[in-house]
């Protein structure tokens, strides 16, 4: 099946680790999309927008025009097998809210990872694409409160306006903010999506007794050092990896991967979800060897899509 894309989009996170080299590179890629390993040269990407242009005679699912989702690198024009290819529901989703399939399905992996309760509260490190999404759908999920810690003021502006309590600058009086926002008991879950090991750390330290710190960065090759001697040993403070590729175990007898897209696009359609303000730069194609260069007024990039 060909497809020619209509928009595609980077991740500032992912992609960044990819591009300074950051990423392990004897470790296999994992999408039936791209082939070889992490090391240089790789064509990567993996949230592409576009047309069915044709197919072979057995496909049935799909026609030419169909708007679709593909896991796909940054491309004009490709060809895949017609089992990738998510067919979406272009009278209610547009190709930019359709940018964000697989960083909803990230998104929603961590809140299905993360023990949250109706009432509880939720801090969320990084007010990047991944973390703004998790910080929405954990309000869905039943937070009563919701808190984004984000050192750079224009995303700390942005979590406030998706819909955060308190977007948090990093700094000396973030564990005595943290606490009095939550009545001095920390946070019942934490969610590292900064990518920074400095974050990771303090969530350990900023989440209740008995809570839940879910990882849900990736730090290829970066170090991350813990303090694991202290709070965290006496106060049964947990750590749970969360990564888009497994579905979590616990839910297995109700949730697969099917499923996670049918859900994933039921939340492209809800009009109560902020997307659109999460792309913060448009590029046509032919410009996008420009695009690193250009000039970020404020921050980096929270999203580019490129068409």
């Amino acid at each position: 099946m060909r497809v020619r894309t209509v928009v595609s989009a980077p991740s500032p996170g992912t992609e960044m680790l990819v591009y300074r080299g950051e990423a392990p590179p004897n470790l296999a890629l994992d999408l039936p999309t791209l082939e070889g390993s992490f090391a240089f040269p790789i064509k990567y990407g993996y949230a592409a927008v576009g047309r069915v242009l044709d197919s072979g005679p057995a496909v049935e699912q799909l026609a030419p025009g169909d708007l679709v989702f593909v896991h796909h690198p940054h491309q004009d024009l490709f060809t895949v097998a017609a089992g990738l290819p998510v067919r979406l529901p272009e009278e209610s989703v547009s190709p930019e809210r359709a940018l964000f399939a697989a960083n909803l399905e990230t998104a929603l992996n961590v809140v299905h990872d993360a023990p949250l309760r109706l009432g509880e509260t939720a801090l969320v490190f990084g007010a990047g694409v991944v973390g703004l999404l998790v910080a929405q759908l954990l309000r869905m999920a039943g937070a009563r409160q919701v808190l984004v810690v984000e050192p750079l003021a224009s995303r700390r502006r942005l979590a406030l306006a998706v819909g955060a309590d308190e977007a948090l600058e990093t700094g000396e009086d973030l564990k005595e903010r943290v606490l009095e926002a939550t009545g001095g008991r920390g946070a019942d879950v934490a969610v590292e999506a900064s990518g920074a090991g400095a974050a990771l750390r303090a969530a350990t330290e900023l989440v209740a007794g008995d809570g839940t710190v879910v990882v849900a960065s990736w730090y290829g090759t970066k170090p991350v050092t813990l303090n694991l001697g202290g709070r965290f040993h006496r106060e049964r403070i947990r750590l749970r990896s969360s990564q888009v590729g497994r579905v979590n175990p616990e839910l297995a007898p109700r949730w697969d991967r099917t499923r996670r897209t049918k859900a994933v696009l039921g939340l492209l359609e809800d009009p109560g979800l902020r997307l659109e303000s999460l792309i913060s730069h448009r590029f046509a194609f032919s410009e996008a060897p420009l695009a690193p260069t250009g000039s970020w007024t404020s921050a980096p990039p929270r999203r580019l899509r490129w068409s």
